[in-house]
């Protein structure tokens, strides 16, 4: 990967529905040149898809929280995961190491629903105990982490 590369990355991470012509004109690269580079980064893994970003205050779901969970044993860690997967207010979901095993982001309307959640969390078979922070405001979300930027 060079710096033309990281250039054309930065370009569809600002908006993945940007045409190679107008990628081109921005970093002076032909149209196919773009489209080989962008080919090459898709087949090599480096792209892994395209994908849209949802305002999801828009829809309503105003409420962001990290709910950290603990669990009795680890063979119920399958099954947690299972569940977790099934609820679709939970937006992420990671295994960790610490004085809990995993923390989940919820994203939901209100207090009631994060309520809901939480239940549903707790009732999880092997679930042993729980903390949740509710995000008051969000400084950085960056979903698209460009490569180190290679020297020029």
């Amino acid at each position: 990967m060079d710096h033309i590369d990281y250039q054309i990355l930065n370009c569809l991470k600002e908006n993945s529905r940007e045409n190679a012509t107008n990628i081109g004109a921005k970093i002076n690269l032909s149209t196919s040149a773009v489209i080989e580079r962008i080919k090459k980064m898709e087949s090599s893994g480096l792209i892994e898809k395209y994908t849209t970003m949802i305002n999801q205050s828009v829809l309503g779901r105003k409420l962001v929280a990290f709910i950290y969970v603990s669990l009795g044993h680890a063979k119920y860690h399958d099954n947690f995961v299972k569940c977790v997967n099934e609820n679709p207010s939970i937006a992420e979901c990671y295994y960790i190491a610490g004085d809990f095993d995993f923390i989940l982001k919820v994203v939901t309307y209100t207090g009631s629903t994060l309520e809901e959640v939480l239940k549903f969390i707790k009732f999880i078979n092997g679930v042993s105990m729980t903390r949740t922070s509710v995000v008051l405001s969000t400084n950085k979300q960056d979903v698209c982490l460009l490569p180190d930027k290679p020297e020029f």
